[in-house]
């Protein structure tokens, strides 16, 4: 544990000094709804770590209370994930489900109590009983129901004599409460779903808040740690704990910013987006941030361990660099593995002055690095070097072989260019070169002096190799949808090559590429006759200096797929549409390649282009929203037309709704064809930009953060993230955030 403690460990150790709890006894309860990402990474260090260091321990609890989304693999993906960055569970996993009938019992409690009542009305009403931020609510009229009618109605529930949604059990508030998660909450709903444990025992089920507070308590928690999207749900957490008058010790509820980090996206509902799509080769795909896709691409336990440890645990939201991430593992990879020769793009070099075959002894590993070992080098006439190894007319500052400028094979002899021969359409295809006998690497006597040396390899006996290049799976650092894809994010390399030893010694799984980066030999793919690796980061962070300038390369020597998942080649008909589409409607090329390979999406697109829309903004919403729709049902039988869809995009463009708004408009139009003008005035939903009704909300805010707005004061400005946040989630996304970043930012500095 580091010296300087996080307000956590502070808060924890208070608490054991004033004897509040005797054993720290903490718990990670994800939902097995998908595989854990980076962010998960980040809770289980938490969690676990400070269970560890306060001589306690933490549970592996599954929150498996929505049967329609979870599975057997994502519990086995969860448990994999905490297990392989070394920590343990005590006793058996954990399963909410293993609680179903106590919760069910505290439930029927609160009935007892008249602290909670079955309510009968609709979705749609209970929304708008719910008030505003600025108006109370109203509670239903089946509140008023008696305790024995509520007892009756909800045992019938349970035995499943109602049907998905006809009734739900409510918690009995506050419809008037400034936080409106106490407006009388859900506690339980129907949901006639087979259960991947219980099976078809329950047909009703706890709702989060009301099941995750009591797991907690039934448990012995102490410190239920969670991130800050729960802030809010801590006053149900402990309405549901006090109110049912739980004996002491009790667990309590504290938050921490949850992980963002640039180019990437961690929601679940976009990860499985991008593997249900197949944009991605599964859950495993190293372009994703899941724990098991770091693993595929070659991350080690230790640099995920590094990077939670240096980002720390913070109150405020706010975005980690990407780079960041990708400096610990180049870190841990340095000091630990060998170092090989790989050339990803052949250019065959004859040595016209040398005949016969030696082997040179060679080092894995630099002199820095405390690991021993060795392997030899074939070396023969015929070699092969990387093609931007050489320039015919290279630029000043090239310090490779040119016709002029000798260079070092390294680990070898010195050579120098003597003929450059080309192919049929004038590209390089073979250099013909002398070397100097008397410069070999370790016992040079030649006197002649080079700038550089580089990567080679014995033309007969290299190994051929697939050579993975991952770059970041988006171009945005703030990606929204598929829009934002990098269409670049991998390239795949069929004719590599390696030296021999890497196949037939196998030093380890991990190596350093010298000049290329790291690489590590996929676990599912690779096989001794067809051996296959991962880039798993570059030497350095090259992202924001990548040339504009084209290298030479030999075309016939190298074959490279550009990918984003596995895809074929335009038709030309398709071809034309992308060109139309990039060049006159200034579209995305990954939007407009999804638009242009489906012939039902773009019809319904070119339908909407007829009538009246922003192009650009207008494709973004079918190839995120409609296109979800039309996976699982006949453009026939949808409820919205795409005048439906143009309307959307107007009331998006004009300023009445804002993006996030659009999402719930766009699901309640999939729901029932109304317009979407219409939906957003029923349901209370323009977008608040008057400063009149702003301004309350924001000082409500300054006022419960005083911490947060003396650490802006004294320089942190990342906090004005948080603070926009926070009104942001107390408007139900309505406020403008021009106009909340504007005032936040007067405020705070007034």
């Amino acid at each position: 544990m580091s010296e300087s403690k996080d307000f956590l460990r502070v808060k924890v150790e208070e608490d054991l000094k004033i004897g509040k709890y005797k054993e720290v006894i903490t718990r990670f309860p994800p939902e097995p709804n998908g595989f854990p990402h980076i962010g998960h990474a980040k809770s289980i260090c938490i969690n676990f770590g400070i269970a560890r260091d306060y001589n306690g321990y933490c549970n592996l609890r599954m929150d498996d209370t929505n049967p329609s989304k979870e599975d057997t693999k994502y519990v086995e993906a969860l448990q994999d994930a905490v297990q392989w960055l070394g920590f343990e569970w005590k006793d058996n996993l954990h399963f909410t489900s293993d609680y179903f009938s106590k919760i069910y019992d505290y439930a029927v409690q609160l009935i007892k109590m008249d602290k909670a009542y079955i309510d009968s009305v609709n979705e749609e009403e209970m929304r708008e009983l719910r008030g505003t931020v600025k108006e109370a609510g109203k509670r239903s009229k089946y509140a008023s129901r008696s305790i024995e009618e509520n007892l009756e109605l909800f045992k019938k529930m349970k035995n499943g004599e109602f049907k998905d949604g006809e009734h739900v059990l409510r918690a009995k508030i506050d419809m008037s409460a400034a936080n409106m998660k106490l407006r009388d909450p859900l506690l339980y709903r129907i949901r006639h779903a087979h259960h991947f444990r219980t099976e078809d025992k329950w047909c009703i089920y706890p709702m989060y808040d009301f099941a995750h507070c009591l797991s907690d308590y039934i448990e012995g928690v102490s410190h239920s740690i969670c991130t800050l999207e729960f802030e809010n749900n801590r006053d149900i957490y402990d309405w549901v704990l006090d109110t049912l008058e739980l004996s002491l010790p009790r667990p309590f509820q504290h938050e921490f910013a949850r992980l963002g980090i640039n180019y990437t996206v961690m929601s679940k509902r976009k990860l499985l987006e991008l593997v249900d799509g197949k944009y991605v080769s599964g859950w495993d795909d190293p372009r994703l941030p899941t724990i098991a896709a770091y693993k595929r691409r070659g991350y080690t336990k230790e640099s995920i361990l590094n990077f939670c440890d240096q980002i720390g645990i913070a109150k405020a939201n706010s975005m980690v660099d990407v780079a960041q991430l990708e400096f610990c593992i180049r870190d841990d990879l340095n000091k630990k593995v060998p170092r090989v020769m790989a050339v990803l793009s052949p250019l065959k070099v004859t040595i016209t002055n040398y005949d016969g075959f030696e082997e040179i002894d060679a080092p894995y590993y630099p002199h820095d690095v405390p690991k021993e070992g060795t392997r030899k080098l074939p070396f023969s006439k015929e070699i092969y070097i990387e093609s931007d190894d050489f320039m015919e007319n290279p630029p000043k500052g090239y310090f490779r072989l040119t016709p002029t400028q000798a260079v070092r094979l390294r680990h070898g002899f010195i050579i120098s260019c003597k003929e450059i021969i080309k192919d049929s359409n004038g590209e390089i295809c073979e250099i013909k070169a002398e070397y100097y006998p008397d410069s070999k690497s370790g016992s040079d006597t030649s006197g002649i002096k080079v700038k550089s040396a580089i990567q080679w390899l014995s033309a007969k006996e290299a190994k051929t190799i697939e050579v993975r290049l991952y770059d970041r799976l988006y171009k945005n650092e703030s990606p929204e949808g598929l829009e934002d894809l990098n269409s670049n994010s991998l390239q795949i390399i069929k004719n590599a090559l390696i030296e021999p030893a890497v196949i037939t010694q196998k030093p380890d799984t991990r190596l350093q590429f010298e000049r290329q980066g790291y690489f590590y030999a996929d676990p599912i793919d690779y096989k001794d006759e067809k051996p296959v690796f991962n880039k798993i980061v570059g030497l350095k962070d090259s992202w924001a200096k990548k040339t504009k300038v084209k290298k030479q390369a030999p075309k016939a020597e190298i074959k490279r797929e550009q990918i984003v998942g596995e895809v074929e080649a335009l038709s030309e008909a398709e071809q034309e549409l992308f060109d139309r589409y990039t060049a006159k409607l200034g579209l995305n090329t990954e939007v407009a390649n999804i638009l242009s390979r489906d012939n039902i999406l773009s019809s319904f697109y070119e339908e909407c282009l007829k009538i009246n829309a922003s192009a650009v903004s207008l494709a973004n919403i079918v190839v995120n929203e409609v296109a979800r729709e039309l996976k699982e049902k006949q453009i026939d039988s949808l409820k919205f037309t795409a005048s439906n869809i143009v309307e959307l995009v107007q009331i998006i463009d004009n300023g009445t709704i804002s993006s996030k708004i659009a999402k719930e408009v766009f699901e309640e139009l999939v729901k029932t064809g109304k317009s979407p003008k219409q939906i957003v005035e029923d349901k209370g939903l323009v977008q608040i930009s008057d400063p009149d009704i702003i301004s309350p909300i924001i000082d409500e805010i300054i006022t419960k953060n005083p911490d947060n707005v003396e650490k802006f004061k004294a320089g942190n400005n990342k906090l004005l993230g948080f603070f926009v946040g926070q009104v942001l989630k107390n408007t139900g996304g309505k406020a403008n955030p021009k106009v909340v970043n504007q005032l936040v930012a007067e405020k705070l500095h007034s």
